[in-house]
């Protein structure tokens, strides 16, 4: 892979397939409650600056604008940002937003101030140089801002093809099978990705496996359960290992280092 993915082709298929699918709302559901704990990380009257980086549709930060806060969202793909808009205005919430066709690695451009979070949700993947990408966009963070960034496992993927049988695949290095548009090109080592933000001063506050058993059941029609149950089970489970290392994806928050005024000192003496 040698270009980030845009889904201007398969935007209109990503959306139906990933947003409006129980997958999607598991990931929405545990999702949400990492972002509740973000939300009680600033003085609940505070108007929030909120960069979605790559953030197609905006499921995750329409949620934030319902709430009052400002959304910066930028996409690659100017299909997405069109599916975007026609969501954000049914709901009311234009105002709230500002749209930019940019990728993560140029929104700086676009900012007229630091965020005070930064989302950044299954984007990593679809990456050309993630490491660079990720460090570059955590470098507009305000200091003391809260970092919320969801990656595809490769821990998970790894699990996934192991339990399905595909001994042979895993053999030969899991090579990405074109023929699954909507499946990332590869997984991403969670310790990594848990490095390049420590590297970029930010200190992790919490890790969360997203989807750590729906996609390994081994068919969704036998058994004796409702969604209802799997979403609440997922939402029990997601926080402990090993569920959080079998997640097909992870979320992974923390928060920007602030300077402390002894560190504010030290500088300046």
């Amino acid at each position: 892979m040698t270009e980030d993915k845009n889904f201007d082709d398969i935007a209109h298929k990503f959306v139906k397939n990933i947003y409006g699918s129980g997958k999607g709302e598991i990931r929405q559901a545990v999702v949400w409650q990492d972002i509740e704990q973000i939300l009680h990380c600033f003085p609940p009257e505070q108007t929030l600056h909120i960069l979605d980086a790559g953030g197609g549709v905006a499921p995750m930060s329409r949620h934030l604008a319902a709430r009052g806060h400002k959304v910066t969202l930028c996409d690659l793909s100017s299909q997405m940002l069109d599916l975007a808009r026609q969501e954000i205005e049914q709901q009311g919430l234009l105002a709230q937003y500002q749209l930019i066709h940019s990728s993560a690695q140029t929104i700086g451009e676009y900012l007229s101030e630091p965020p005070d979070v930064i989302l950044f949700h299954a984007v990593l993947e679809w990456t050309a140089e993630p490491e660079q990408v990720l460090k570059d966009l955590l470098k507009h963070l305000r200091p003391g801002g809260m970092a919320s960034v969801m990656f595809y496992n490769q821990t998970g993927l790894l699990f996934k093809n192991l339990v399905c049988g595909n001994l042979t695949h895993v053999e030969e290095g899991m090579p990405h099978r074109k023929r699954f548009k909507l499946q990332p090109p590869k997984g991403l080592h969670p310790e990594s990705v848990y490095q390049w933000m420590q590297d970029s001063d930010i200190t992790l506050k919490g890790k969360t496996g997203v989807r750590t058993f729906h996609d390994y059941m081994r068919d969704t029609n036998i058994g004796d359960f409702t969604f209802e149950q799997v979403i609440a089970l997922e939402q029990q489970l997601c926080r402990q290992e090993p569920f959080v290392s079998l997640g097909r994806y992870i979320h992974v928050w923390g928060q920007h280092h602030a300077p402390s005024n002894q560190d504010e000192n030290k500088d300046n003496g």
